[in-house]
């Protein structure tokens, strides 16, 4: 997989965090049944969330050597 900058994965970490809080808090306290998606869209984005945290954690630094390439 190609590399993402940790400030990157961070960023986007943080915004599919805080917008999924958002939708499942929001989309569960107005009881009506289109806004009820965004339960299930709080809950995509924290899936999102949480896939961008394992790539930050797992992802290997970027090698400072350009010969290699």
């Amino acid at each position: 997989m190609k590399y993402i900058p940790p400030k990157k994965l961070k960023v986007l970490m943080g915004l599919f965090f805080a917008t999924g809080i958002w939708g499942i808090v929001y989309g569960l306290w107005i009881h009506h049944p289109p806004i009820q998606y965004l339960t299930v869209f709080g809950v995509i984005n924290l899936s999102l969330g949480g896939l961008c945290g394992y790539l930050f954690l797992t992802q290997e630094p970027r090698s400072s050597s350009k010969s290699k390439k």
